[in-house]
């Protein structure tokens, strides 16, 4: 490699051409930069003080198989923004000098001889800089009156026209003295010695606008002879970009994750990692034998199956009305087990029936969990693990079967609890209520009601001031009911006449133009049966609505059924009773006992999911995994908490950071309990732990 300052002119004087790989972004530079770089210019252009101005790097490697007569290419690695930006700029330049008839010690014709073409060469051999795909018939068009044709970059026009009619307001001889000052590092790479995707990374390690897309692109490219840059680009990942569309820099790192998580059997790499992850499983999947074609061409033909899932594309209409179900409730932890899900469809190891079986389970489960309010932040891992447990002889039912087999953290939320939750729970602050309203509304329908055409009405009003009609109609306890029912299903329909029916008695809002009586939504009508039935809304209308409600939604969301001899066949295989006992530990005598047993208590009522494991030198609690770890000792009990320690909130500094030095457990910070004082503030240390793991939050 070799690196030197130099004048940015002078880069690109001489017989060159700066060529940008096909698997290079396309230019992106907007206005507001390209009006900071000309300010910069003008600056120092004016100024005596400023012999130059540091613009950048420009990283390039030389074309192999050339020979001494020909133009030399130049693979841009980095830079390319910054050389279009002034090719553009200089490009308006000639043409302002030649306009304005300016004097200003250089011409228009010379400006494009030594710093925009080849001036002896002809075709595409002429042009000092080749962008990629419709850029570069842009940036070539512009040396001709500006074409109007619907195929040009618009970025490049934008900006050209910009710079040109800033300059008609410039000094032009102050905006080429300042261009004068502009220098680089010109880093110049040799094929054999270097290597150019690590010199892309540290030049970007600061990440300057590149996502982990455009890293695992150019990783996978950079390092190949362009021909075949050109064909693996041009092939796979040219129509994965264009499968991806505007989505590609938000959803295409996703994918990505989603299927390393498929191929590394269910280790989910990190969201700020995944370039990494890609790097390691490249590497591995080369050593093992595999060749570049296939591995790009395996992860084309999965982003295929994703985009179809995750980006509704599904030609299917089946299909497509359960992804769709699924994007609605915002499963997006679910997609790596869809698109396993998907690949053994494409493969006729399940048919299209199984499969909408299974993601109308996948479906349920969630929804069912989060009106249940059993906490969310394990569904990844759930779903990531689920294919390591299925029977790829009975597909089908093996999934079905594991649903079921969940408890605890993971438990598939039955009937009973399910009805009781969706009674309860406060509807209107849910995240996705209209997925909810919109399933009730529309299911088994045929002529589809577009809820969002209409607007949540709550039918005892929600102003607290109530008018003294629904006071006298809830009777005494109206403030209680009021808190207690008002955002709960019984008491929520669907309206387009929300301002009209606003705080109206009951027997208004039933009658009047646009009322629950002449409404033809689905939600309605069970306000009506039971509005007629008891001639009044109070606390016995809304939970018999809720209750019907309730019921619908239990259909909707079914249960799955499931034989008996299924489950049997599936149900793991009770493993033998533990060996180990508090008896077994030596040092739990009476003292330590004082503490282990209402420490024990506490930690256990921390959450349902708790469970307790006498091992052979410690004493574990897990929810998901061990979140702590109970090693009695002489002196006392020493607790070691699976948290980070700098995410610990330990107010009195009683922990130790123990992740260097090694003790028996599976946390990295260590807590000495030796008087029976001490529990309440160790149950809050546990309790963090434990929250780390499991997380409070609703899905929904």
């Amino acid at each position: 490699m070799k690196a030197q300052d130099t004048k940015l002119l002078e880069l690109l004087q001489g017989s060159k051409q700066f060529v940008i790989p096909i698997y290079q972004r396309t230019y992106n530079w907007q206005i507001k930069q390209c009006l900071t770089l000309l300010i910069d210019i003008e600056r120092i252009g004016e100024s005596e003080e400023f012999s130059e101005h540091f613009l950048g790097s420009i990283v390039y490697i030389q074309e192999s198989h050339q020979t001494i007569s020909d133009v030399p290419k130049l693979l841009v690695i980095d830079g390319q923004q910054r050389l279009t930006t002034i090719s553009i700029l200089m490009m308006a330049l000639a043409k302002s000098i030649d306009e304005q008839e300016n004097d200003i010690g250089i011409t228009g014709k010379k400006i494009r001889n030594l710093y925009l073409f080849n001036p002896e060469e002809e075709d595409e051999k002429y042009h000092k800089l080749i962008l990629t795909k419709k850029d570069k018939e842009t940036l070539i068009k512009l040396q001709n009156p500006i074409d109007t044709s619907k195929d040009k970059s618009p970025r490049i026009v934008e900006n050209y026209k910009f710079f040109f009619e800033k300059l008609k307001i410039m000094d032009l001889d102050t905006i080429y003295k300042g261009i004068q000052k502009l220098f680089v590092v010109d880093v110049s790479l040799e094929r054999d010695k270097d290597n150019p995707q690590l010199i892309f990374e540290s030049m970007n390690s600061t990440g300057l606008e590149l996502t982990q897309a455009d890293l695992i692109r150019n990783y996978v490219l950079m390092g190949l002879e362009p021909t075949i840059q050109a064909k693996l680009y041009r092939d796979y990942w040219y129509p994965m970009e264009q499968d991806f569309d505007h989505e590609y820099k938000t959803k295409f790192d996703a994918f990505v994750r989603d299927y390393l998580t498929i191929k590394n059997k269910g280790v989910i790499p990190k969201q700020n990692a995944i370039y990494e992850a890609f790097k390691k499983y490249f590497v591995e999947t080369i050593q093992s034998g595999s060749k570049v074609d296939d591995i790009i061409e395996e992860l084309y033909t999965n982003s295929t199956y994703y985009v179809k899932i995750a980006l509704l594309k599904e030609k299917n209409e089946k299909l497509l009305k359960k992804f769709k179900d699924i994007y609605a409730l915002k499963v997006n932890v679910a997609y790596p087990f869809l698109l396993e899900l998907y690949i053994l469809l494409k493969n006729d190891k399940i048919d299209e029936y199984e499969f909408l079986q299974i993601i109308d389970i996948v479906e349920t489960y969630v929804f069912r969990r989060a009106i249940c309010g059993i906490p969310t932040n394990s569904l990844n891992k759930t779903f990531a693990n689920f294919m390591k447990k299925i029977d790829i002889d009975d597909i089908a039912n093996s999934i079905k079967a594991h649903f079921v087999l969940f408890d605890s953290y993971q438990r598939f939320p039955k009937d009973t609890e399910f009805l009781q939750s969706f009674i309860d729970k406060d509807i209107y602050s849910l995240r996705n209520r209209n997925y909810l309203l919109d399933k009730l509304e529309n299911h088994d329908r045929k002529e589809i009601v577009n809820i969002s055409d209409y607007t949540i009405e709550h039918i005892m009003p929600q102003n607290k001031n109530m008018p003294n009609i629904w006071r006298q109609e809830l009777g005494d306890n109206y403030d209680e009911i009021h808190k207690r029912y008002l955002h709960t299903i019984g008491n929520l329909t669907l309206t387009g006449y929300n301002s009209e029916l606003s705080d109206k008695s009951f027997s208004d809002k039933m009658t009047m133009d646009g009322g629950f009586e002449n409404s033809p939504i689905f939600l309605n009508k069970s306000v009506v049966q039971i509005g007629k039935e008891g001639k009044k809304w109070d606390k016995t209308a809304i939970e018999k609505r809720a209750l019907f409600l309730a019921k619908k939604a239990q259909e909707i969301w079914s249960y799955p059924t499931i034989n008996d001899d299924t489950i049997k066949k599936y149900t793991p295989k009770k493993e033998q009773n533990n060996r180990y006992s508090l008896q077994s530990y030596n040092y739990m005598h009476d003292n330590t006992l004082e503490l282990y047993k209402p420490l024990e208590q506490r930690i256990l009522n921390l959450d349902s999911s708790v469970k307790r494991e006498f091992k052979k030198l410690y004493i574990a609690f897990k929810s998901i995994t061990n979140f702590i770890d109970i090693v009695p000792q002489a002196s006392g009990l020493r607790l070691s908490l699976n948290i980070d320690y700098d995410e610990l909130d330990d107010p009195e500094n009683l922990c130790k950071d123990i992740k260097d030095i090694g003790r028996w457990g599976n946390g990295d910070v260590e807590f000495k309990l030796e008087n029976i004082n001490q529990i309440e503030y160790a149950i809050s240390l546990i309790g963090q732990a434990l929250d780390k793991q499991i997380g409070n939050n609703e899905f929904l």
